[in-house]
């Protein structure tokens, strides 16, 4: 097999990690990749987002599959464009992306087969009225721009002033260009999050391990939100009354929707969900897999990853060969200085090839690249330095003893992943 696989970070670099296992792999290509991608596959130069550039390849190259990562080329209608081709590819279509696309659309679609999400206070097409809205509602409150963000969409105002100042951003100022032109009003939820993700073609599903991720910047769950500082996987996040009470109430109810509202899909999606009081309740949905949560979920896979997607993109998905391993896992996401803020790049990274001795760690790449002979950084997450382990202590201790030996100018990490510690206080939305 031929296999392509679209994005450059380190979702992407555990995919292909674990693509290439499999004996019926020949060839990765990855679009556009990274410089720990570029060890393990062909890495080519095509933006994730760009569909023409990427069907111009996948029409000359013919893979046998394609594995979208990221959500942007979905949103762009790349799994639609690849199947009028017969191109076999992993990922929905781009009405069924929508559900990450846009915020609106995936709150109506909630509340339309009502499946449990927060509460809506409003959706507002301009400033005023969205302002003049704040008035009447309860503290925090979460505001949410429509479109895509890149993680920067959410904001959980704690009083009025913050609600008014990310409106007035994204309104007004037009930071988030016109993703933020439709914002959201809705309730916060409190409670512990947990990644639910699942793979389906529409019909049939096989649920993945639970991961759960850690979004804020530093220890204790302080500082501003991010795309992940590092997720862990153990089965006891999913005990099976809680597995029963989301597949009853959430993926069900979310499947029959989607076919009832005319929309097949097949790849990932990923149900955020809030385990409150109440019960799970959805915050969003990805239409893909999460970063980092993927590089914990992979560090557990046991099966041939190729022949399972592969089977999924020709309509022929067997939910029942899955195999996962036994006991955690734990990736440790490290960062550039200033992260989720402005950050600098272009810092040579040492310490990747004293790594080998550790047993079960491996360090996905997110934002590399190669100058020369020298990785250095490129992005904001740099590393995902990834262990499993029987238990969830010992993959953490083995994942920090490995991170202790990288070192990158202005290295930042979380120093409580997987730990109690770094599950305190979790709320929000």
């Amino acid at each position: 097999m031929k296999v392509l696989v679209i994005g450059g970070g380190g979702r992407e670099h555990a995919l292909v990690w674990k693509l290439r296992e499999s004996p019926r792999v020949e060839k990765i290509w990855c679009a556009p990749g990274n410089g720990g991608i570029a060890a393990e596959a062909e890495c080519v130069s095509i933006d994730a987002g760009d569909v023409p550039g990427l069907l111009a390849f996948a029409e000359k190259n013919r893979p046998d599959l394609t594995v979208v990562g990221p959500e942007l080329p979905l949103v762009n209608g790349v799994a639609d464009a690849f199947r009028a081709r017969n191109l076999p590819i992993v990922g929905p279509s781009q009405i069924a992306a929508q559900l990450e696309g846009s915020k609106i659309f995936s709150k109506e679609f909630l509340l339309r087969h009502k499946i449990p999400t927060a509460k809506l206070f409003g959706v507002f097409e301009n400033p005023e009225e969205a302002t003049a809205a704040l008035k009447d509602l309860q503290y925090p409150l979460v505001i949410k721009a429509d479109g895509l963000c890149a993680g920067k969409g959410v904001v959980l105002a704690t009083n009025e002033d913050e609600a008014r100042a990310f409106i007035d951003s994204a309104m007004r100022n037009n930071e988030l260009g016109l993703a933020g032109r439709k914002l959201m009003l809705e309730e916060t939820l409190a409670g512990d999050e947990l990644s639910f993700i699942i793979v389906t073609d529409g019909e049939k599903y096989a649920s993945l391990v639970p991961t759960r991720d850690h979004k804020r910047a530093f220890d204790g769950n302080r500082g501003p939100n991010t795309g992940g500082m590092g997720a862990y996987s153990l089965d006891e996040l999913l005990p099976n009354s809680l597995r029963e009470t989301i597949t009853r109430t959430v993926v069900e109810p979310t499947l029959h929707g989607l076919a009832a509202d005319g929309i097949r899909y097949q790849g990932f999606l990923y149900i955020g969900l809030m385990i409150t009081s109440e019960g799970p309740k959805v915050l969003e949905f990805n239409c893909r897999l999460g970063d980092p949560e993927t590089q914990a979920i992979m560090a557990r896979l046991d099966c041939d990853l190729s022949e399972i997607l592969h089977d999924l993109s020709v309509r022929r998905f067997d939910p029942t060969k899955f195999r996962w391993m036994s006991g955690a896992s734990v990736c440790i996401v490290l960062a550039s200085e200033g992260y989720p803020g402005k950050y600098s790049t272009g810092k040579p990274i040492s310490g990747l090839t004293n790594l080998t001795a550790n047993t079960g760690v491996k360090v996905l790449h997110a934002g590399t690249k190669l100058i020369g002979d020298v990785i250095a950084t490129s992005g904001g997450r740099v590393l995902g330095v990834t262990s499993a382990a029987p238990t969830l202590d010992e993959a953490v201790a083995n994942a920090y003893a490995a991170v202790n030996s990288i070192k990158f100018d202005g290295m930042q990490f979380r120093r409580d992943i997987g730990t109690q510690a770094g599950l305190a206080h979790t709320a929000g939305n």
